[in-house]
């Protein structure tokens, strides 16, 4: 059952993706070479969102796991915000704002899950990576599209 909670909120994180698309906007937008194509965004996201489902899952089994699940709702907050800041409001400065504090809070939350059990950090790691990828294509279309 408690799966399925966390699967419903990432559900709703990802919604927001069918909510507020690209469009012609984002095509518009000089973006680096390091660009992936836009086949791979929900792919790439999908599989994310479950990684995150079951890492919150396991980390209700653990005990001690308070700061931790405190972070994992940061962050599935903080990761609906942003498509519709980005995509929606085309707020590209203040999106990167949300995306580096998410990045923070999903580095912090990794460190602490690994303290807590290696395995559960290890199925965040992706995420963070591809945060990494984001944050980076984020701050380059800011910096090229004044």
């Amino acid at each position: 059952m408690t799966l399925y909670i966390f699967l419903i909120a990432c559900c709703a994180a990802a919604s927001t993706g069918i909510i507020f698309k690209p469009g012609s906007w984002y095509e518009s937008l000089q973006k680096p070479s390091f660009t992936p194509p836009n086949w791979l965004f929900p792919l790439a996201w999908t599989t994310i969102y479950l990684l995150i489902a079951w890492a919150g899952y396991r980390l209700t089994l653990i005990p001690g796991s308070q700061t931790v699940l405190a972070l994992w709702a940061a962050q599935i907050a903080l990761n609906t915000l942003w498509t519709p800041v980005f995509f929606g409001a085309n707020r590209i400065v203040a999106s990167m704002i949300i995306l580096a504090i998410l990045w923070l809070v999903v580095a912090v939350m990794v460190v602490l899950a690994i303290e807590l059990d290696l395995i559960t950090g290890l199925i965040l790691f992706p995420y963070l990576a591809w945060l990494t990828v984001a944050a980076a294509l984020n701050f380059s279309i800011m910096r090229h599209n004044r």
